[in-house]
């Protein structure tokens, strides 16, 4: 008689890269349930033109910033430099919904998402590349459209 763990044996085993970009996307969904979304070293200086998003209370950015932020940030891990600096300069954000006010939390988001997932590629010593690092972003988007439905771009 088959034993109720027997499918167990069955299953294919999961990729440890997998596994960790997986993992990776789950715990930058929850960082970004806050907003702001955490940022180490809080000072002016460094924060610059993002600063207003943490020394006040500032609501929260529509899905769609979040849906572009993970655009741009793709374009920027895939050094499509080109393709960002014509939307940034022509403001096609403004033709995908957004407002012009939502432009610091578009370039802010952008930014942080490239920074966790350059921040990725060092505590992996370069074992996860840029293409890994685009798919993580990939299963970010998935992770967090299946939570609060953003709309795709």
């Amino acid at each position: 008689m088959p034993s109720r763990w027997d499918h167990l044996f069955d299953l294919k085993p999961i990729p440890l890269v997998d596994h960790l970009l997986d993992e990776v996307a789950r715990l930058l969904a929850k960082d970004l349930g806050d907003w702001p979304p955490p940022v180490q070293d809080l000072d002016a200086a460094t924060l610059g033109e993002f600063a207003p998003l943490f020394a006040e209370a500032t609501r929260r950015p529509d899905p769609a910033v979040y849906t572009e932020a993970l655009k741009l940030a793709r374009w920027d891990l895939g050094r499509e430099f080109d393709a960002f600096d014509e939307y940034m300069r022509n403001k096609r954000y403004l033709e995908r919904g957004l407002v012009p006010g939502d432009r610091v939390p578009l370039l802010f988001l952008t930014r942080w998402l490239t920074e966790q997932m350059l921040g990725l590629g060092e505590a992996t010593q370069g074992r996860i590349k840029r293409p890994l690092m685009q798919a993580c972003l990939d299963r970010l988007e998935a992770r967090l459209g299946a939570s609060s439905p953003l709309p795709r771009a």
